[in-house]
């Protein structure tokens, strides 16, 4: 039966996906922060050929705003891996398979008609789709998480599963340590999946979540919430709160088990009460000054018995 669109004319047939080839030897490479590089060395020590990188346009950063290269970009230069920046080009580049990690952006339609993609995703779906799948599994609370290697398809992160790899979170870990560690882990999983040939991918099962960008407003800590909520926040990264209208970076904080009973923003030494126990703080950035170790930071200050972070 044709479909119509309405006005009785027949609606134009939509081409299907392009599938990967059973064999797989030449990929083209998108991806661009440091976590897709690690990727990327591991695809260039494969027996996969990267014969072509897609990242993001140079920045302007820093005093002077030079121009700063992605950290794939960068890497690719290493390996005199010819280097663009629109995903469009792909399938001109007679490859047999695009790989995408952290790349940026989605790739549309038209491009993945031509050209079959597989994305390492850093969560195991479909739990945590979206841009921040790492920090958001930190401030659930979840225990476990995981790596997919996934087909890409038209839509945020909703293609069928090649493989998956399950990895427990740290109760310390930060969300750059475990993004690190789950790159390890996919890459691995990624290039055994490449060099032994891609099985048909299962689809999703379960109820999805979505893993939105980071607002900043989530980066500043609320010290009434308990102990754990704000070791997590801290973990993610860029957690800050106030002393004496000045802001202050919690870089480095863990869960203590004994210290004594205080206050929420409640300052004892390196312990730091909150609205249900307290964090012992390792480390923090005061606003305009360098990382530091806490017992620095307080030698600085001299916090008096009544001052509180707030």
């Amino acid at each position: 039966m044709t479909e119509s669109n309405g006005d009785g004319e027949p609606k134009p047939a939509i081409a299907a996906l392009a599938s990967p080839p059973s064999s797989i030897s030449d990929v083209v490479f998108l991806g661009t922060p440091e976590v897709a590089a690690i990727t990327l060395q591991a695809l260039i020590d494969s027996p996969i050929r990267v014969v072509h990188v897609i990242t993001k346009p140079d920045k302007r950063r820093g005093r002077g705003s030079k121009l700063k290269r992605s950290p794939v970009s960068e890497l690719a230069a290493e390996y005199d891996i010819p280097v663009s920046h629109d995903p469009a080009e792909a399938p001109s580049l007679e490859v047999d398979l695009g790989v995408v990690v952290a790349f940026g952006q989605l790739i549309r339609r038209p491009v993945l008609e031509q050209l079959a993609m597989v994305n390492l995703h850093f969560s195991l779906l479909p739990r945590w789709r979206g841009a921040a799948p790492v920090e958001r599994a930190i401030l659930a609370g979840d225990q476990t998480t995981g790596v997919c290697v996934m087909e890409v398809a038209e839509g945020l992160d909703v293609g069928d599963v090649y493989a998956k790899a399950s990895a427990e979170i740290g109760t310390d870990e930060t969300a750059d340590e475990l993004r690190d560690r789950l790159a390890v882990i996919g890459s691995k999983l990624l290039v055994e999946q490449l060099t032994s040939g891609l099985d048909d991918p299962i689809p999703q099962a379960g109820e999805p979540t979505y893993a939105s960008k980071l607002d900043r407003t989530e980066f500043r800590l609320d010290l009434s919430e308990s102990a754990e909520v704000v070791h997590r926040r801290i973990r993610v990264g860029r957690a800050w709160c106030q002393f004496r209208d000045r802001r202050l970076i919690v870089t480095v904080a863990r869960l203590a088990s004994e210290a004594p009973k205080l206050e929420p923003g409640e300052l004892r030494g390196q312990f730091l009460g909150t609205g249900q126990g307290v964090i012992e703080v390792v480390s923090v950035k005061p606003e305009g000054k360098r990382d530091m170790p806490v017992g620095d930071w307080l030698n600085g200050v001299t916090p008096s018995a009544s001052e509180r972070l707030s």
